[in-house]
């Protein structure tokens, strides 16, 4: 059986960071594409990093250089290290599994994490 399980949310100011880890289990990392989403307050659900099987990431455009997706399979755990967080980066974030794609479109994922909260005060 297919889990995620995302932990390392919380609350910061504006301009820290924090490092989300989504721990994978029923399958290994690099059979897949993996995913960094995440769904703010009365907003559409919206990915913000994707990792392909061969490593190649892909970010959107509002946390480019700012936020970096990893793995270490050795552990099959993603990360995403968030850097100077914003309160627009204030959402729910969630790491998903795609079996055949590889983009930050939410329906490319066929399995999801339950999610961690993410907070950033002004």
């Amino acid at each position: 059986e297919v889990q995620l399980v995302e932990s390392g949310g919380g609350l910061v100011q504006a301009g820290g960071s924090l490092r989300l880890s989504c721990a994978a289990s029923g399958f290994t990392l690099d059979a897949y594409s993996i995913g960094w989403l995440r769904q703010a307050p009365g907003a559409e659900r919206e990915g913000v990093a994707c990792l392909s099987r061969d490593g190649s990431t892909f970010y959107s455009k509002y946390v480019e250089g700012r936020f970096t997706i990893s793995t270490d399979n050795a552990k099959n755990t993603v990360y995403l290290l968030m850097n100077n967080l914003q309160p627009d980066d204030t959402a729910v974030y969630y790491c998903a599994l795609s079996e055949k794609y590889y983009g930050l479109g939410p329906d490319l994922y066929d399995y999801w994490g339950q999610g961690t909260r993410v907070t950033v005060s002004s």
